[in-house]
């Protein structure tokens, strides 16, 4: 490509390193959850009730019940890990790779076939049985352990094929988004629902008519908004896209105007002598104020999407996704058989993201070039593509969100759905990753040998 997005940029910088944050959280959580007596304190942690009371009314409670320290991470810090996709999503069909549709169509193509095919393979395994309310469980990309993947292999990656990837974990991420509202909703609560609409058109009002900036008005109407939805029966991670979607793109100074501000502040410096400049230490009246215009200048020159996103992908990657994934994979492995991998759900998943996800990615990304519908990726060629196809399989983060949705609320049942769901994730993640990394590590190109260039 003949130039690489901003936001792309970003996308890539943030993901990729806290991929590393995610893996050692795994890593942990598998390890804790496997030492006796440690273990038991892990599994009773995340059972405890929390609350956030005034009077007698608790903000973190679910139909008059508090919420327990797991449900508080998976549907409270979650539902800001969607608003952070959310705002993701608004910026890439405004700015970034979803904004040109010839663009933006082979990723958009290779993402509806990797989440077609996998619930294809997994359906026909778990016809008949009590897993097949799982069948979203490996359609999902994970973006970090996917971006910290490419991340190992360096320059060697083409950014057009980072750009692909990216763009094809934000559709999958959609397709996600979708599948939830849709098929993880309970019992709604119209009154609830009627209310939260009315905040959303708030957050619409405040932003498109007033043009607040404030990120704590729309922080705080939205926290008003995913309550509502957590009593309305549904999903309320869906209230952060939601929320993501109500916050404005449009900065109050557009560029031209914020440089003439700052060069206008900026000229009163000139103006006084170099030698007086270099002894102050503390500034006079006028020149703090015209730091505070450039200052001022600077904050309006920056939408709300913008700077609410660029401030949550720190406590996003090194946070929430990390504490996330801390909670919800620890598997305990000492009296598992290892024959059940190959069997029942874990069989399914690993099925699903192993073969259908390259699969899927693959053979639609194909159909989309050979009907000259989208060109390849520049610098790429089919051996390149199909290895990051196997990297689509990682579908980490969003697969235990769903597999959590999907057996849950389901008793002793559940529980052993959930475990062997959780072990079909990691192994399938796990294999898609090493089998991703081998091939790209073969297809891609040698990278320059730098001492060598040095010496020419």
């Amino acid at each position: 490509m003949s130039h690489v997005f901003y936001a792309a940029r970003q996308a890539l910088r943030h993901h990729a390193s806290g991929g590393n944050v995610l893996i050692f959280a795994t890593v942990l959580a598998l390890v804790v959850a496997n030492i006796p007596g440690l273990n038991t304190l892990y599994n009773d942690f995340w059972n405890q009730p929390m609350r956030l009371q005034i009077g007698d009314f608790n903000v973190l409670s679910h139909a008059g019940h508090p919420m327990t320290v797991l449900q508080f991470i998976n549907d409270a810090l979650m539902a800001v890990f969607f608003f952070s996709i959310g705002l993701e999503i608004k910026r890439e069909v405004l700015v970034g790779e979803l904004s040109s549709f010839r663009q933006a169509l082979l990723p958009i193509m290779g993402a509806i076939g990797g989440m077609i095919v996998p619930v294809g393979l997994y359906l026909a395994l778990a016809a008949g049985s009590d897993y097949a309310d799982g069948a979203a469980i490996p359609m999902a990309t994970d973006i970090a352990f996917s971006l910290g993947v490419l991340a190992l292999l360096g320059s060697r990656v083409p950014v057009s094929l980072k750009i692909f990837l990216t763009t094809l974990a934000v559709v999958d991420d959609i397709g996600g988004i979708i599948v939830i509202a849709a098929f993880y909703s309970s019992h709604i609560d119209m009154a609830f629902i009627g209310y939260a609409a009315v905040g959303l058109a708030v957050l619409l009002v405040g932003g498109g008519f007033l043009k607040i900036q404030s990120k704590f008005f729309y922080v705080l109407i939205g926290g008003i908004v995913w309550f509502l939805f957590l009593n309305s029966g549904i999903h309320p991670t869906i209230a952060g896209v939601l929320v993501a979607f109500c916050v404005p793109s449009v900065p109050v100074y557009a560029p031209e105007k914020y440089i003439k501000k700052i060069r206008s502040s900026i000229r009163n410096f000139n103006e006084e002598e170099d030698d007086v400049l270099s002894r102050r230490t503390i500034l006079n009246h006028e020149q703090m104020d015209w730091l505070k215009q450039i200052e001022s200048a600077s904050d309006k020159v920056i939408s709300p999407l913008q700077d609410l996103e660029d401030s949550l992908h720190p406590v996003i990657n090194y946070l929430i996704i990390p504490l996330f994934a801390f909670a919800n994979a620890g598997i305990y492995l000492l009296d598992m058989n290892p024959m059940m991998v190959l069997s029942g759900i874990s069989l399914a998943i690993i099925v699903g993201l192993v073969i259908g996800k390259f699969v899927g990615i693959l053979l639609f990304s194909w159909l989309t070039v050979r009907m000259k519908l989208a060109p390849m990726p520049e610098g790429s060629d089919w051996k390149m593509v199909a290895a990051i196809s196997m990297l689509g399989g990682i579908g980490f983060t969003v697969s235990l969100f769903i597999a959590n949705l999907s057996f849950g609320d389901m008793g002793e049942a559940g529980v052993a759905l959930l475990n062997d769901s959780k072990v079909g994730i990691v192994a399938g993640s796990l294999l898609s990753g090493v089998i991703g990394y081998g091939l790209l590590s073969r297809f891609l190109p040698q990278a320059p040998d730098a001492s060598a260039e040095d010496e020419d």
